[in-house]
């Protein structure tokens, strides 16, 4: 189970319950706990039967030999220690056991009419995040579900004031928010907008081949919706559930489809999947990004702490995560463990809002914020924190005056009359590589 928990566990937990009342005893009743558990994991050296080996501590070796074979097979498949070769309750119920003692038509679904439609949906397949994702872009709000049921609830500010404000920050003579405090109700979000968005949408587009040309790709390229704006391609449900679910096949193929990535990317990048997709575009791989950057000492104060903390403030505060305190923690840990892992390069003002995007869409990693940041800059952004950076840059700006005079001579030969050089507007740009959020 790779640590976690299944439903195979209910599997083995069938088995001992069946070989406790067939046995007609409890398994091991008066032992402490820490004692069971070596009894149990002193099952997984059992190369036999293990209800045999039960009914022999048990006692009752005469009442197993009594036992159908088909039972006895069945307990035992049930008890199977390595939960990879465990059978599924679906796998269960072809056992012989039930060949004359089941009759199939008599099952009764647990599932609700709505329930059972959702689960013949093939959107039910897609993965939560997706699905909320695509539910915004159909019209929900969250805020408006939780406020129907009662959990948002709107009172005049004037109300929210505390009496009393101590210099520490300690406040009195205010009721606390009860909306802040743990609520364990479940708010199902309602899908039948989203379910009827998607309707016509053929079966082709939820499987995307990604070897040779298929559906979904041809209805991309003939579409209309294609040539519109990104922001509004952005906002288009359909459109980025085509998107979302080829480019999600496209990821799981990596690195072997690292090409099709790049070519999808040069027509857009869904919202939803940007971190992925950059991380694919960058060759960063979570686990060695992981590893590398639990390594670097992000603690320990260094000389450039004092400028990453003034910066930090004024970096993305429009962002809501970038302008929490934990969004500042991390940011600030990132940028630390970029400067103290390249020691060849210095602290320049507007890292920090190039670190930004990838921060935010990385925000529960910080390892591959880092590693994105690291593989970003020496491809893009060569020598520009050097520590004398003054050649490299002049560069850059010469290059951007020359595209200048080239595409628009006019505003070129404006710019030069009144002495607006790119030196007075265009080095932030290239410092942050035009970064936004």
């Amino acid at each position: 189970c790779n640590g976690r928990s299944g439903p195979k566990v209910d599997i083995w937990s069938l088995g001992i319950i069946l070989a406790e009342l067939i046995l007609g005893r409890f398994l091991w009743p008066h032992l402490k706990v820490t004692q069971i558990l070596r009894k149990s994991l002193a099952l997984l050296h059992c190369d036999g039967s293990i209800f045999e080996r039960l009914a022999r501590e048990t006692d009752r070796l005469s009442v197993f030999q009594e036992i159908p074979e088909n039972v006895k097979d069945f307990i035992d498949t049930c008890l199977v220690t390595d939960s990879k070769k465990r059978p599924t309750a679906t796998k269960l119920l072809q056992h012989n056991l039930f060949d004359n003692n089941f009759l199939k038509d008599k099952l009764v679904s647990t599932l609700s009419p709505s329930e059972q439609r959702w689960h013949d949906n093939p959107l039910s397949e897609r993965p939560f995040k997706e699905l909320y994702y695509l539910w915004q872009l159909a019209g929900g709000d969250i805020q408006a579900e939780l406020k129907k049921q009662g959990l948002i609830r709107n009172k005049p500010p004037i109300l929210s004031l505390p009496n009393l404000v101590l210099l520490e920050g300690t406040s009195f003579g205010h009721n606390r928010d009860q909306t802040t405090l743990l609520d364990l109700r479940v708010v199902p979000l309602p899908l039948d907008t989203l379910v009827q968005r998607l309707a016509h949408v053929p079966a082709t587009v939820f499987y995307p081949l990604t070897e040779t040309k298929s559906e979904i790709l041809k209805t991309e390229d003939l579409s209309d919706t294609a040539a519109l704006p990104l922001v509004i391609r952005e906002r288009d449900t359909e459109y980025q559930f085509r998107r979302v679910v080829l480019f999600d096949r496209l990821l799981k193929g990596c690195p072997l489809k690292k090409s099709a990535v790049l070519k999808e990317a040069h027509k857009d990048i869904p919202p939803l999947l940007r971190g992925e997709i950059w991380a694919v575009i960058l060759d960063v791989r979570d686990d060695i990004a992981i590893d590398q950057y639990s390594l670097i000492d992000k603690e320990t104060i260094t000389a450039t702490d004092r400028q990453i903390e003034v910066d930090i403030p004024r970096c993305h505060q429009y962002n809501e995560l970038l302008s929490s305190r934990e969004g500042h923690r991390k940011l600030k840990r990132v940028l630390k463990a970029w400067v103290v892992s390249h020691p060849q390069y210095v602290y320049w003002q507007g890292l920090d809002s190039l670190c930004a995007p990838f921060l935010f869409l990385n925000f529960n990693c910080e390892a591959k914020a880092y590693a994105c940041l690291s593989e970003f800059i020496p491809r893009y952004l060569h020598n520009f924190f050097l520590k004398d950076n003054s050649a490299v840059i002049r560069e850059y700006l010469i290059k951007f005056s020359h595209l200048i005079t080239f595409h628009d001579p006019v505003l070129a030969n404006h710019l030069r009359e009144i002495s607006f050089i790119p030196e007075l507007f265009a080095i932030p740009w290239f410092l942050t590589m035009f970064s936004h959020l």
